[in-house]
Protein backbone atom coordinates (compact mmCIF):
# COMPACT_ATOMS: atom_id res chain seq x y z
CA UNK A 1 0.00 0.00 0.00
CA UNK A 2 1.08 3.98 -0.04
CA UNK A 3 1.01 5.70 3.15
CA UNK A 4 1.86 9.53 2.83
CA UNK A 5 4.72 10.79 5.51
CA UNK A 6 5.07 14.38 6.02
CA UNK A 7 7.55 16.52 7.54
CA UNK A 8 7.29 18.24 10.80
CA UNK A 9 8.85 21.42 9.17
CA UNK A 10 8.38 25.09 10.23
CA UNK A 11 6.00 26.55 6.88
CA UNK A 12 6.18 30.02 6.05
CA UNK A 13 2.53 31.27 4.75
CA UNK A 14 1.47 30.43 1.78
CA UNK A 15 3.68 27.37 1.25
CA UNK A 16 2.33 24.63 0.87
CA UNK A 17 3.55 21.36 2.76
CA UNK A 18 6.22 18.74 1.50
CA UNK A 19 4.37 15.12 1.71
CA UNK A 20 6.49 11.74 0.57
CA UNK A 21 5.29 8.82 -0.89
CA UNK A 22 6.04 5.80 -0.08
CA UNK A 23 5.28 2.80 -2.38
CA UNK A 24 4.93 -1.04 -0.49
CA UNK A 25 5.92 -3.51 -3.23
CA UNK A 26 5.43 -6.36 -0.89
CA UNK A 27 2.26 -7.42 -2.63
CA UNK A 28 3.20 -6.77 -5.86
CA UNK A 29 5.75 -9.36 -5.14
CA UNK A 30 3.88 -11.86 -4.05
CA UNK A 31 1.33 -11.44 -6.91
CA UNK A 32 4.26 -12.24 -9.24
CA UNK A 33 5.90 -15.55 -7.52
CA UNK A 34 1.96 -16.61 -7.97
CA UNK A 35 2.17 -15.89 -10.95
CA UNK A 36 5.25 -18.10 -11.62
CA UNK A 37 4.38 -20.89 -9.78
CA UNK A 38 1.41 -20.94 -11.89
CA UNK A 39 3.12 -21.08 -15.14
CA UNK A 40 5.55 -23.56 -13.78
CA UNK A 41 2.63 -25.85 -12.84
CA UNK A 42 0.99 -25.36 -15.52
CA UNK A 43 2.95 -25.89 -18.15
CA UNK A 44 4.82 -28.96 -20.07
CA UNK A 45 8.74 -28.40 -20.00
CA UNK A 46 9.16 -30.91 -22.84
CA UNK A 47 7.58 -34.44 -23.72
CA UNK A 48 10.64 -37.18 -24.13
CA UNK A 49 10.32 -38.96 -27.65
CA UNK A 50 11.23 -42.06 -28.72
CA UNK A 51 11.95 -44.18 -31.81
CA UNK A 52 8.91 -46.85 -32.90
CA UNK A 53 10.87 -49.56 -33.32
CA UNK A 54 9.01 -52.91 -33.98
CA UNK A 55 10.58 -56.05 -32.61
CA UNK A 56 10.36 -59.67 -34.02
CA UNK A 57 8.45 -62.14 -32.84
CA UNK A 58 11.22 -64.95 -32.40
CA UNK A 59 7.98 -67.39 -31.65
CA UNK A 60 5.80 -66.79 -34.85
CA UNK A 61 7.74 -68.60 -37.28
CA UNK A 62 5.26 -68.39 -40.01
CA UNK A 63 6.33 -64.63 -40.90
CA UNK A 64 8.63 -64.68 -43.82
CA UNK A 65 10.03 -61.29 -45.03
CA UNK A 66 12.22 -61.83 -47.94
CA UNK A 67 14.60 -59.09 -48.76
CA UNK A 68 15.52 -58.43 -52.72
CA UNK A 69 19.01 -58.56 -53.12
CA UNK A 70 19.35 -56.20 -55.20
CA UNK A 71 17.22 -53.68 -53.07
CA UNK A 72 19.06 -54.20 -50.20
CA UNK A 73 22.17 -51.94 -48.89
CA UNK A 74 23.92 -52.12 -45.66
CA UNK A 75 25.75 -49.97 -43.89
CA UNK A 76 28.47 -50.54 -41.19
CA UNK A 77 29.76 -47.88 -39.03
CA UNK A 78 32.69 -47.96 -37.83
CA UNK A 79 35.38 -45.76 -35.03
CA UNK A 80 36.05 -42.08 -35.54
CA UNK A 81 33.15 -41.42 -38.04
CA UNK A 82 34.06 -43.94 -40.73
CA UNK A 83 30.68 -45.15 -42.93
CA UNK A 84 31.11 -48.43 -44.83
CA UNK A 85 28.39 -49.85 -47.07
CA UNK A 86 27.84 -52.62 -49.71
CA UNK A 87 24.62 -53.44 -52.18
CA UNK A 88 23.24 -57.02 -52.66
CA UNK A 89 23.60 -60.19 -50.53
CA UNK A 90 27.41 -59.20 -49.16
CA UNK A 91 28.65 -62.59 -51.05
CA UNK A 92 30.55 -60.89 -53.34
CA UNK A 93 30.68 -57.63 -51.44
CA UNK A 94 33.13 -54.71 -52.69
CA UNK A 95 33.15 -52.19 -49.56
CA UNK A 96 32.72 -48.99 -50.32
CA UNK A 97 32.66 -45.53 -48.21
CA UNK A 98 30.84 -42.83 -47.44
CA UNK A 99 30.56 -39.74 -44.76
CA UNK A 100 26.98 -38.54 -43.11
CA UNK A 101 26.99 -35.27 -44.75
CA UNK A 102 23.53 -35.17 -46.93
CA UNK A 103 25.60 -35.49 -49.54
CA UNK A 104 27.15 -39.01 -48.33
CA UNK A 105 24.77 -41.09 -46.75
CA UNK A 106 21.41 -39.07 -47.55
CA UNK A 107 22.12 -39.03 -51.23
CA UNK A 108 23.46 -42.80 -51.16
CA UNK A 109 19.87 -43.53 -49.60
CA UNK A 110 18.26 -41.69 -51.95
CA UNK A 111 19.55 -43.16 -54.86
CA UNK A 112 19.00 -47.10 -53.23
CA UNK A 113 15.52 -45.71 -52.84
CA UNK A 114 14.68 -45.09 -56.48
CA UNK A 115 16.38 -47.92 -57.66
CA UNK A 116 14.34 -50.08 -56.17
CA UNK A 117 11.38 -48.30 -57.01
CA UNK A 118 11.88 -48.80 -60.68
CA UNK A 119 12.23 -52.60 -59.66
CA UNK A 120 8.58 -52.01 -58.04
CA UNK A 121 9.86 -52.97 -55.01
CA UNK A 122 10.93 -51.22 -51.61
CA UNK A 123 14.67 -50.36 -50.57
CA UNK A 124 15.58 -52.50 -47.85
CA UNK A 125 18.11 -51.26 -45.20
CA UNK A 126 19.97 -53.24 -42.81
CA UNK A 127 22.25 -51.24 -40.35
CA UNK A 128 25.57 -53.89 -38.73
CA UNK A 129 27.58 -52.01 -36.77
CA UNK A 130 30.95 -52.75 -36.03
CA UNK A 131 32.55 -53.30 -32.94
CA UNK A 132 34.08 -49.93 -32.76
CA UNK A 133 31.49 -48.14 -33.32
CA UNK A 134 29.55 -45.45 -31.48
CA UNK A 135 25.80 -45.55 -30.65
CA UNK A 136 25.25 -41.55 -32.07
CA UNK A 137 26.21 -43.18 -35.88
CA UNK A 138 23.68 -45.77 -35.54
CA UNK A 139 21.16 -43.02 -34.26
CA UNK A 140 22.48 -40.70 -37.17
CA UNK A 141 21.51 -43.58 -39.58
CA UNK A 142 18.16 -44.53 -38.09
CA UNK A 143 17.45 -40.62 -38.13
CA UNK A 144 19.00 -40.12 -41.97
CA UNK A 145 16.50 -43.37 -43.09
CA UNK A 146 13.38 -41.80 -41.80
CA UNK A 147 14.39 -38.67 -43.59
CA UNK A 148 14.50 -40.52 -46.81
CA UNK A 149 11.35 -42.06 -45.50
CA UNK A 150 12.49 -45.79 -45.96
CA UNK A 151 10.11 -48.36 -44.92
CA UNK A 152 11.81 -50.93 -43.60
CA UNK A 153 15.64 -51.01 -41.86
CA UNK A 154 17.21 -53.89 -39.90
CA UNK A 155 19.79 -53.49 -37.19
CA UNK A 156 21.64 -56.60 -37.42
CA UNK A 157 24.63 -58.28 -34.92
CA UNK A 158 27.63 -56.90 -35.13
CA UNK A 159 30.34 -57.35 -38.26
Amino acid sequence: MAENISSEKIRRPGQSSKKSTRVDLTPMVDLGFLLITFFVFTSALSIPTAMKIITPNDKDSSVNDPICESCAITLIPSANDKLYYYEGSGKDAVYLTTDYSPSGLRALLMRKKIEAAALGRDAVLIIKPDNSSVFKNVINIIDESNIVMYKKYYLDETH
